[in-house]
């Protein structure tokens, strides 16, 4: 294990509110995103490159949907006023755009959601670039959710809806961006490759133009801990080619609203670094320089390390080494990660437990 580092798969989405206990609300009852992993609410202080050098307090949830797919971080700032997008955000603009969500019958979520008034459903039902059935969904803060066909059930609580397995993300060079997304975080099979107009972007914000889309998957199934948890995940690199695309967090902070990050659970964060570093895209966020010898970070109930890398266009890539992790926290109980085999997923039982961190939307 020295040389080699593992990612388990995506951890969460990270998503920047101006009220998280409303936009956790909303993402439950839409999204089911009801099970706590751990809550936080304390002073972000390694994370000064990215908010104006000053340490910042906020308050985090992550939660995920027991069907399978990553969580969300669900983010707020305690001590200051978020900073909202000062413009529309446009396909292709650099940055996360939308984040998928996973559906085991697309055209049923589709049903589900046009009869939920809560759901603001922004395209029609069609055809993604890999052929199979999807739709955009925006929340009520401005944020775009891609519904996407994907069979993988963790745990079957008969929903339509699993949590998320993966994003769009705006770049500039599609080809310059597969050193990160292929070289680093195993993106290495491509599922579709095309430039046109695409009818699945057909009332998106400048989505009528003309783009470059690349779908990644990982052609081995991913290890670990949660992998089975998290299940297999998909990244679309999509590159306009009509207009100049902009920063989403240009002028902003880290937190601020919008979706901050994309997180990767990961095993071996030295190895992880050495490589990164190698190929030119080194922490620029970096617990294991504070917490030596395999110490680990306190995230609340969690614990762990936590790194960050860029793209090539400045998007957020953060890697978490989970330590320890609740799974009955009235009784105290948790799982320790350091001594266990790695490349072993955690028995499904064990993670069935986290059901007893069940959160109610109402």
């Amino acid at each position: 294990m020295e040389n080699k580092y593992i990612i388990s798969g995506i951890q969460q989405v990270g998503i920047g509110v101006e009220n998280l206990h409303e936009a956790w609300k909303y993402y439950i009852d839409v999204f089911h995103m009801d099970i706590r992993i751990l809550e936080d609410n304390k002073v972000a202080e390694l994370m000064l490159p990215y908010t104006g050098g000053v340490p910042q307090r906020r308050h985090a949830v992550i939660a995920v949907n027991l069907q399978g797919g990553g969580g969300f971080e669900v983010w707020q700032y305690a001590g200051r006023k978020p900073k909202r997008l000062g413009f529309e955000l446009n396909m292709g603009d650099l940055g996360v755009l939308a984040c998928k969500i996973k559906s085991r019958d697309v055209a049923k979520t589709f049903g589900e959601f046009s009869r939920d008034p809560k759901v603001n459903i922004v395209t029609k039902l069609s055809q993604d670039i890999d052929g199979k059935q999807t739709f955009y969904v925006k929340d009520p803060y401005g944020n775009l959710f891609q519904i996407v066909q994907d069979e993988y059930i963790f745990k079957n609580e008969g929903r339509s809806t699993g949590g998320a397995i993966g994003a769009l993300i705006g770049v500039t060079d599609i080809e310059k961006a597969m050193v990160v997304y292929k070289d680093i975080l195993g993106y290495d099979r491509v599922i579709a490759d095309e430039t046109g107009v695409f009818a699945d972007f057909e009332g998106l914000p400048s989505g009528s133009q003309r783009f470059h889309r690349r779908l990644l998957t990982h052609s081995q199934p991913r290890k670990g801990s949660f992998s089975e948890l998290f299940g297999p995940s998909y990244i679309e690199l999509v590159q306009p080619l009509e207009r100049s695309p902009r920063k989403l967090y240009e002028g902003r902070f880290w937190g601020d609203p919008g979706f901050i990050q994309i997180c990767f659970d990961i095993r071996n964060m030295d190895a992880l670094g050495k490589h990164c570093a190698e190929l030119g895209h080194p922490f620029t966020v970096d617990t294991t320089q504070k917490f030596k010898e395999g110490a680990s970070f306190d995230m609340g109930d969690a614990a762990g390390q936590f790194a960050y890398i860029e793209d090539p266009d400045g998007t957020l890539i953060e890697f978490v080494e989970t330590h320890k992790v609740p799974v009955m926290k009235k009784l105290g109980l948790s799982i320790n990660l350091k001594n266990r085999n790695p490349e072993k997923p955690l028995p499904k039982w064990m993670l069935k437990m986290l059901r007893f961190g069940r959160v109610k939307g109402d």
